[in-house]
């Protein structure tokens, strides 16, 4: 059997297509209202952690470098990462990842029925698959692995290989 070939996506076009997932979700007509009490965010306590795909990934380390952080910060108390240490609050809000978007937070309404944004999930899939993801991974693995990545080349960049790499 052989694999599937894979369509190759630009880092700026997978972003988009997350964020359009993200725009979808808000769309639907589900019953959700986030108070940000952040209980859904103490991992060691709910014993849950949100899993995300490299492009969620990318999208939250760029939303995390823009609000000055460019490592994730260890959390001893089993809390997310990207809690504030002194507010508490998300930092990256606006581009949480779509699992924050839709899990177990009781306060926010309880979690999605998977067949309810089951094609948002597969088209997240998608995008990781098209720009060398290896499926989703816990949080704090995903942005680890995000915040390493080289930052992408601007358009009209071309990556070469210096003369020194070549062995000249």
């Amino acid at each position: 059997m052989t694999k599937p070939r894979r369509e190759i996506m630009g880092e700026e076009q997978a972003l988009l297509e997350v964020q359009a997932v993200y725009q979808e979700l808000e769309k639907r007509p589900l019953e959700r209202a986030c108070t940000r009490l952040t209980e859904c965010c103490q991992f060691k306590l709910t014993g849950k952690t949100p899993y995300l795909t490299l492009g969620e990934a990318i999208l939250a380390a760029r939303a995390m470098r823009a609000v000055g952080q460019h490592k994730l910060p260890e959390k001893k108390d089993g809390s997310c990462p990207l809690l504030h240490p002194q507010t508490g609050a998300c930092l990256i809000y606006e581009n949480r990842p779509f699992s924050c978007r839709t899990h177990f937070c009781q306060a926010a309404g309880g979690p999605y029925a998977r067949r309810e944004v089951v094609d948002l999930i597969r088209k997240l899939e998608d995008v990781d698959w098209a720009i060398g993801g290896c499926g989703a991974q816990s949080l704090p693995a995903a942005l680890k692995v995000a915040l390493e990545r080289p930052k992408p080349l601007k358009a009209g960049v071309r990556a070469t290989v210096s003369p020194r790499a070549r062995g000249r």
